[in-house]
Parts: structure tokens; sequence; C-alpha cells
């Protein structure tokens, strides 16, 4: 798998590498290059915020572009689509994935930030903060390898051809798969959108929870007048000669209800592309919240400092931090961002629309001289890279290193010197309030030099601990009148 950031600055210098221009996006195609992934802009605020692209599976076969949160209160969409960067493994063909195009507006719960993205691929202005994401993504639809689009939305209720009561009728969105006409102008593999898209909805339907769910296609005949749909990106696409179809699952459900639904439906057109594919987890709701909710960690300074964020507790405190030096998150999901809050008191850690948890700092010095500690894990001595989590059954000890000191956080136990290094520790010699997750199974274990902090492991007592059971949450966000 090969990803890379987009980073989000106004880059003037855009305008003329790119060949679809902001007065004419009917230009000739513009060119991405996937083997040569880079940032399309060096300067900015928050690169942390670009989108990321993300190439799966060995090629040499048909090529699916699958792009999510391209409007941020749509969580059913970008999480699918991050589903598939992080639990699938693609063994024929390529997908292409933009989990989350649209991440300013991901991680501040609205439609657009900056307006309503999904509006601007007719024409946009150069000056218009969302200017560098629509030209990039604009460029990545327009590749040669890219055979089929898919960008996923949550929809107002439940689309119906015939009025059928105020939440089932055809001015509603949810549970369709869209299309702007039923075939491209132009020859192509997969250029019949009509007979595609409902194999799809056909697909779809065999894994209805409810009879109420049911999909339908829907034909939005953009040509014919739709001014409106006319500035989307599956219409640019379309006129490019892309097949792409708008994928809509029911905002009258939860995170996790609607992104099994987009699965479903994602699933269908890897099948019918010729994709493979193999899944980590069950597809039913449950399975598909576990994996949402499952196996989160942000890594910072080099993975001196990682978190285990599954279950996490809402707030952390004491955390290390560089004094005066930048904090540049690695989390091994798409949709984990730190935000700094209250001018660097507080650090928030979003995921997608939620917030896991806030951090507060102990701004410090780092030595990072020190690369591993010896630990004796359950009689057994380990050597273990900072950064680490180490699973404990019965007890742990962590070995003196001349020079350093050992803080177990919220541990009773310590040396006269206050340092807990070869002392034996378990899990009934923790304060339960001071672990990392809410079940009070992990605890952080931070090595210091003098006052600098050299790095941390995690201790997990007992097995790994399962995710979080919360209900997880989803907006019924604002739409305009005129759909998706």
């Amino acid at each position: 798998m090969k990803h890379f950031r987009i980073f989000r600055a106004v880059a003037f210098f855009l305008a003329a590498a790119c060949c679809v221009t902001a007065q004419s996006a009917l230009a000739s195609p513009p060119v991405f290059d996937p083997r040569e992934p880079k940032a399309v802009a060096v300067e900015t605020d928050r690169p942390d915020l670009g989108f990321s692209f993300h190439r799966l599976g060995p090629g040499g076969g048909a090529t699916l572009l699958v792009v999510g949160g391209i409007q941020g209160d749509e969580p059913g969409g970008f999480s699918a689509a991050s589903l598939l960067v992080t639990n699938y493994t693609i063994t024929s063909g390529q997908v292409w994935v933009v989990p989350n195009l649209n991440f300013p507006s991901i991680v501040k719960r609205n439609r657009g930030t900056f307006g309503d993205m999904n509006r601007k691929f007719a024409q946009v202005s150069p000056k218009d903060p969302d200017y560098p994401a629509v030209k990039t993504i604009q460029k990545i639809i327009c590749a040669p390898e890219v055979d089929v689009i898919l960008n996923l939305h949550d929809g107002s209720g439940f689309y119906r051809p015939n009025y059928e009561s105020p939440q089932h009728n055809p001015k509603r969105w949810g549970q369709s798969v869209i299309i702007d006409q039923d075939c491209l102008d132009a020859e192509h593999r997969f250029g019949e959108l009509s007979r595609i898209g409902h194999v799809a909805v056909k697909d779809a339907n065999k894994g209805l929870l409810k009879d109420e769910h049911r999909y339908h296609l829907r034909n939005t005949e953009t040509r014919k007048g739709d001014k409106e749909m006319e500035k989307t990106l599956s219409y640019f696409a379309v006129r490019h000669n892309k097949p792409a179809f708008g994928i809509e699952a029911s905002k009258n459900f939860t995170t996790e209800f609607r992104t099994y639904y987009h699965i479903q439906v994602l699933e269908s057109f890897m099948r019918q592309m010729g994709i493979g594919f193999e899944r980590k987890f069950p597809l039913t709701p449950a399975g598909v919240k576990n994996a949402i909710n499952s196996d989160l960690k942000i890594a910072l300074y080099d993975n001196r400092l990682v978190l285990a964020l599954d279950n996490v507790r809402p707030n952390l405190t004491f955390v290390p931090m560089k004094k005066n030096a930048p904090v540049k998150l690695k989390g091994n999901q798409p949709l984990l961002a730190l935000l700094e809050e209250k001018k660097g008191a507080t650090w928030r850690v979003a995921y997608g629309n939620r917030t896991l948890t806030r951090l507060s700092p102990h701004y410090m010095d780092f030595d990072e001289s020190l690369s591993t500690v010896d630990i004796v894990q359950d009689g057994k001595t380990v050597s273990v890279p900072m950064g680490q989590m180490v699973t404990v059954t019965d007890s742990f000890l962590v070995k003196g290193i001349s020079g350093y000191r050992v803080n177990a956080i919220g541990a009773l136990k310590e040396k006269p010197d206050g340092s807990e290094c070869d002392v034996v520790l378990r899990k009934k010699d923790f304060v339960p309030r001071y672990s990392v997750d809410k079940g009070a199974t992990i605890y952080r274990v931070e090595i210091y030099k003098g006052k600098a902090f050299a790095g941390m492991v995690l201790v997990r007592f007992g097995k790994n601990a399962p995710a979080a059971r919360e209900t997880m949450t989803a907006t019924k966000g604002p739409e305009s009148d005129f759909g998706y």
C-alpha cells in the first residue's frame, strides 16, 4: 500500500499544473501519476488536515476509485472508505481510496467549512480554500488507470421513485445508487451506468436488515438542466468519460449501519469489475462497528510517544510533548487528527466526526539516545522498542538502565528514588484512574533521563481489550433542496 498526504494550501501554481482550469472543467483531462505520489503544495498551516490517497492492490486489472468525506457530516461514507484502507486486502486489480477528501469539515462535523465542496467541480476560484483539494481530486479522477469512481454519501430518508411518505419519496436521497445518465457518450468497458447500477442495487438488497432499507437506482438525468448536479464530482467524471456513481446510505441510521450498507454496495462494484478482495471483519453491523472502533493508535516524535485509543479515556493528563517544536501526528487510521486547542493547553484527538480524547500536555525537553528497554514480561526478558505495547498476563519489570529512571504512571510501588525500574508490577499495583483506557487495562510506562523525556512503552494487562461499545452517533446534517 502506498499513500501520501495532500496539503490544503491555496497553491497558485496548481492552476498552471492542472489541465482542468477554474474556468473550463471540460478542457483536456489533467494528469495524475500515482507512481510518484507527492504533496501538491508545501506551504500550509495545517498539512495534517489535507486528504490522503491510498493505492491498494497489485494492479493488472481494473481500477476503482473510492472517495469519502466530500461532505464532512456524512460519517457512513468516509468510515466505509477508511475501512477499505485498514481492513481489506486487494488480491487482484486495484482500489484507489481517498477516504477524507474534505478533512477540515470532517473534524468540524459540518457539511463544508468553506461551502459545499460537491458544488465546485464545474468551476472553482483559485482563491477558494477548497481549490487545491478540488483540483487534485480532478487529476486523480482523470488518471488513465481509473475505470470507475464511487462518491460515498449519507443522504436523508429513503429514496423512492414514487411518493410513499414524508421519509420515503423522490426528494429523499438515502439508500440509493445515483447515476447522471444511462450510459457514457463514448465507448467504455464500464460505460453502461444504468446496468451496473442496477446490479449494485440488487446485490445491496440481498443484505437488507429490514425491507424498508431497500436500495433503488436514481438517475438524475443531469444534462437535461439540473444545474446543481452539473457542479458535482460525479458529473465532472462523466463529462470526462469516466463512469461515476453516487452511493447514498440513509441518515436515519447510526454510523455502523450506514457503513454496513455502503460496504454492501462497494463490494458489488468490486465484484463486477473483477477486483479480488479479502475482508478482515464479518459483514454485519456489529462486525463493522468493531472494525471501526478497534486498533486505533497515534504516534508522535518518531514513535517515542504512542497512545492506544481503543476505548480511551476522555482525558489523558501530563502527556509529554516537546518544547517549542511542531507536533506531527502519525495515525494508523486515515481519519485520525490531532487538533491544538487553547494555544496548546490541550490537544483534541479527532477520529472522523468524533472526539476520542483530549491530551493535557506536559511540555519538556526530549532525550533521543535510548531506542529500546528490557522488560521482564511474565518471567521472560524481551527487548522492547520505544512506542511498543507489551501484553502482560501476570507481571512485568522494567530493568534498570544507568542514567535513566522509569515512571510507571499510576503505579503504587516504587523505589526510594521514585523510580519503578527493577520493580515487579502487577495490575493490582496500579490506580485504575491513571489507565489509558476506560477498562483500566493499559498503562503508560515512561522513561526519563534527568528531566528529559526519553520515550515510553504501553503495558496492557490481560488479553487485548475489546473495542468500545457505546452507540456511535451520526448526524442528519443539512442538505440543500437540490440533493446530495
